[in-house]
């Protein structure tokens, strides 16, 4: 069978290098077509990427694919939905409210940007949490006359809390949650990013628009499709977060603290997260780990050196599970999740192959 046809939207940037490293050798998608700004257009991505004192500006670990090094870069612009089976993007929200309804009209936009996470006719999918919400798509269809759709990911911050939210709320009930979030530098991007005098020897307490993203989508992503699939009730667990930026490169840690609906112990909140399996579609997609979530005992751990990269950067780690003796039923912990693999790129294209896998993607 061919592979998709896919088409990366903003290639240039941190978040695209990182598509780029993800989609390598994938077993069904292909990567056909690059777009960037116009001063990127025309030249092979490897010239795209050299900077003028002749660095080859490619910051991710795994290295530049050859293949992907000799195409030819376009204007985002001047994409053509035709030539393409999926998109993803990967570009600033002000340019994706331009870009992505364009190419959603014929085929389907999966996409790292905010401008669309908060519309009603839009799920806000991580695949093992509620692949349930996937049908509102076929909604989205039907009132914007569009063959395909766009379908953001969460905010890299929600996306590691909502996982480790999902087994609480299925077993206990969540009532309300408080998050401090610890956040890598990685989450910035580049252009203008996290300035090095700002960021060593310092933590910035203030992240812009992070906190209420992490409040309106957590009560989304736990929310319930009504049986028509035509609309989403949000969750109405209660969310409150403060957001920081720290001197880590890659991983965001979060200390969270949560009132549970019912009573349980320590043991029974461990257990939750350590049996639950997420949405039966969601384990055999090619990107998936084997486990969604993994609970340490070593009360040092989870640490982001050490724990970001637990099944290839797509698993929650999670640890230092205590009661809370303030919260009515109240449980604490701190965890790990990998910003720009489950929380960016690998994410997206998990989302891609929940798609496929329900059928979703004609």
């Amino acid at each position: 069978m061919a592979k998709l046809r896919a088409v990366l939207i903003g290639a240039t940037g941190l978040a695209g290098q990182q598509f780029i490293a993800a989609l390598k050798d994938h077993p069904f998608i292909e990567l056909t077509g690059l777009a960037a700004s116009p001063r990127s257009a025309g030249k092979t991505y490897a010239d795209a990427l050299r900077a003028s004192n002749g660095m080859l500006a490619w910051f991710v670990p795994e290295p530049l694919p050859e293949s992907i090094a000799r195409m030819t870069v376009v204007s985002g612009d001047a994409v053509q939905a035709k030539d393409y089976d999926i998109a993803f993007s990967a570009v600033e929200a002000d340019v994706a409210r331009e870009i992505e309804p364009r190419l959603a009209r014929d085929i389907p936009v999966f996409s790292a940007a905010s401008a669309f996470r908060y519309d009603a006719d839009v799920p806000l999918l991580i695949p093992p949490v509620n692949a349930a919400h996937a049908p509102l798509i076929n909604e989205q269809r039907r009132q914007r006359g569009w063959k395909g759709f766009i379908v953001p990911i969460p905010n890299c911050t929600t996306t590691g809390l909502a996982v480790t939210l999902a087994p609480l709320a299925e077993r206990f009930g969540v009532k309300a949650v408080l998050m401090t979030s610890l956040q890598a530098m990685s989450g910035a991007g580049r252009s203008p990013g996290v300035i090095g005098l700002d960021i060593l020897d310092n933590v910035v307490p203030y992240i812009p628009k992070e906190e209420h993203k992490v409040e309106v989508e957590t009560k989304k992503i736990l929310g319930a499709l009504n049986p028509a699939g035509a609309a989403l009730t949000p969750h109405d667990v209660r969310v409150s977060c403060t957001c920081t930026r720290v001197a880590v490169l890659e991983g965001h840690t979060e200390s969270v603290f949560v009132s549970l609906g019912k009573k349980a112990t320590v043991a029974e909140v461990a257990q939750a997260m350590r049996e639950w399996q997420g949405a039966q579609v969601a384990k055999d997609l090619p990107s998936a780990p084997p486990r969604w979530i993994e609970v340490l005992d070593d009360p040092f751990r989870p640490q982001p050196r050490m724990d970001r990269d637990t099944h290839g950067g797509m698993a929650t780690t999670v640890g230092r599970i205590r009661e809370d003796g303030v919260l009515e039923n109240g449980f604490k912990y701190v965890l790990v999740s990998h910003n720009t693999k489950m929380g960016a790129a690998k994410g997206a294209i998990l989302v891609a192959e929940l798609l496929r896998a329900q059928g979703l993607l004609g």
